[in-house]
């Protein structure tokens, strides 16, 4: 059996790993929205509803200009409420222009608001089309990207404003378009056919979100962007850009369904009826060095007698993903967990709670990072019983040290006589040497939530803390390497150097309260992984130094927490704290001479 060091440094390997993973291959912490893309150019989709085929138009490729340019493609029609400014173009009726006003780029409150949807052409196109597809054998002119709507009546769009655009094909069909928006970030669009003509006519309603070109995905578990949805009794599907790409297409026959795409704080997706029966589908498909990904679905037809009308309602969420927002549309429209679209992770039944109560705590003390501080501490001291059992275990086996210590001498040579003189030693003493790791590994899945939630969820972007912390989701801007500011250069900037020399002040705190607390747990009784732990807490204060700023102040406090937990419970038990006899002899000596 290996002793407790082995188990607790077991665990401890593991948390850098994690940490290691989601610090190579996780992208920018900051906020800025994941780039938009474009619909499949010049496909086509074939759809079975109701046995008969449903296509769904497509935009033609463009030549891809400045965002501006590429608004000037199209008669426009505004959008302007407290939370969303863009517009609608009258060219394929897309909404392919938002930006959220109270998010900005960078926490400069005259940075640009940030641009989550932009129109085919742009650098980075990323739109919504709704529309009805041909199933009969008419050879019908449907509306498609390139027709031009006409609005009926003037002015923007807004809240309690909404507007109508309407399309007739000259073969009798008038298509009508009513687009409303709430105070937030949810459309809703309801598409009428009315028939004038001498004929039946089957239109099967469709719906799409395309995007092109997406940067990198972060190739972490820790957090997923992309496709996403949840489809009916199949619940939560999170398809990678990189699956997508090797499977082309993943379809789902399904209902009470919603689909889209996420990325860290930002979410564009569907919303279908509840009770709608889908054809819905992620799909991905490559024009030269370009790469699209739609997400999609299409409704059962609907035939449409001579003198009657056919319509259907679905909505559009485009905005921040904010707890609070994505709730409140999951209840009153009776969704399927809207809220998964934030990636809450494995344990989500107790991330969500987790969130809850700091974002209650948040709205008492107005600061997200006092916040973070005090669900910490409640979090320790609710923990405090198990973290005791640890703690306890820990200092008897640090009292044991100098008898273990005399085994290793005694048998230098046999690990095996070693193992053995240490266990009887244990049950003489009436120790389990694995006993302080159990408590911990309980406590593991509650510090993880809580830390998943400082990752993930939008309203530590941009929050201001303290002193120089401006911004809880961006790195400390301080810098060790030139004197926290006063020698006026940029370390940052070298070659090759400069990614390990931003060590701010909080990442050196976090590193001290590491070193502090290894230094009462026992030694390992191995010179070299001895070793290895001591450079442990260099490499966290580097490994770190890139982390958001709420995270390293958490992960710090915490530390401070442990250490002063663990010293309370090694005094009860009578263990000498060699550490601070050493500091309280240096510091006397220092103050005597």
């Amino acid at each position: 059996m290996h002793d407790q060091n082995n188990v607790f440094y077991a665990i401890a390997l593991s948390v850098v790993i994690l940490i290691t993973w989601q610090y190579f291959f996780a992208t920018s912490f900051v906020g800025k929205p994941a780039a938009p893309k474009m619909s499949q150019a010049g496909t086509t989709q074939v759809r079975e509803v109701a046995t008969q085929t449903a296509t769904i138009p497509r935009v033609q490729p463009f030549q891809a200009t400045s965002r501006q340019a590429a608004l000037t493609r199209s008669q426009r029609v505004a959008i302007d409420t407290p939370r969303l400014r863009g517009s609608i173009a009258l060219t394929g009726g897309r909404i392919d222009d938002l930006a959220l006003v109270q998010y900005r780029e960078t926490i400069d409150p005259k940075s640009p608001a940030i641009a989550l949807l932009s129109p085919p052409g742009s650098p980075q196109p990323f739109y919504a089309e709704f529309g009805w597809a041909d199933v009969s054998s008419f050879h019908l002119k449907i509306p498609d990207s390139k027709t031009v709507w006409l609005q009926n009546g003037v002015g923007s769009l807004g809240v309690g404003r909404p507007i109508t655009l309407v399309w007739e094909n000259g073969q009798g069909l008038e298509f009508k378009r009513t687009i409303s928006v709430d105070d937030k970030y949810l459309f809703t669009i309801h598409d009428q056919v009315i028939n004038r003509g001498q004929v039946a006519v089957t239109l099967a309603p469709y719906a799409s979100i395309s995007r092109h070109d997406p940067p990198p995905a972060p190739a972490s578990y820790l957090l997923h962007e992309g496709p996403i949805g949840v489809l009916g009794d199949q619940g939560l599907q999170e398809v990678s850009y990189k699956a997508l790409d090797d499977k082309q297409r993943v379809a789902f026959n399904t209902s009470n369904a919603w689909l889209g795409f996420t990325d860290k704080y930002w979410a564009a997706v569907l919303l279908p009826e509840t009770d709608a029966h889908l054809q819905a589908e992620f799909s991905a498909s490559a024009l030269g060095s370009l790469k699209t990904y739609q997400a999609d679905y299409v409704q059962d037809a609907q035939t449409i007698m001579p003198g009657a009308e056919a319509s259907i309602t679905t909505r559009l969420f485009a905005g921040a993903k904010e707890v609070a927002v994505l709730d409140g549309y999951d209840k009153s429209l009776r969704l399927n967990r809207l809220d998964l679209v934030i990636d809450w992770g494995w344990f989500r039944f107790i991330t969500k709670p987790m969130f809850t109560l700091i974002d209650a705590i948040f709205r008492l003390v107005g600061n997200f990072g006092a916040a973070i501080l005090i669900v910490t501490l409640m979090l320790k001291t609710a923990f405090f019983p198990l973290a005791d059992r640890a703690y306890a275990s820990t200092a008897k086996m640090k009292a044991l040290q100098p008898q273990l210590r005399l085994i290793r001498e005694s048998f230098p040579d046999d690990k095996v006589k070693q193992q053995q003189a240490a266990m009887e030693l244990y049950r003489k003493e009436k120790i389990n040497p694995i006993a302080g790791c159990l408590p911990t590994l309980m406590q593991l899945p509650v510090f993880f939530s809580l830390y998943k939630v400082l990752f993930v969820t939008i309203e530590m972007r941009q929050a201001p803390f303290f002193g120089w912390i401006r911004d809880l989701s961006a790195p400390d801007p301080t810098n060790a390497f030139n004197l926290f500011g006063l020698i006026p250069y940029d370390p940052v900037s070298l070659p090759f150097l400069g990614a390990f020399l931003a060590i701010g002040a909080w990442p050196l705190m976090m590193g001290l309260t590491q070193w502090l607390q290894m230094k009462l747990t026992p030694a390992s009784p191995d010179p070299a992984q001895a070793a290895v732990l001591n450079w442990m807490p260099v490499i966290f204060t580097f490994m770190l130094a890139k982390f958001p700023a709420g995270l390293v102040i958490y992960w710090t406090w915490n530390n401070f927490l442990s250490i002063v937990q663990q010293g309370i419970v090694m005094r009860r038990n009578g263990v000498r704290i060699e550490l601070w006899d050493r500091l309280r002899t240096m510091f006397t000596t220092d103050s005597g001479k």
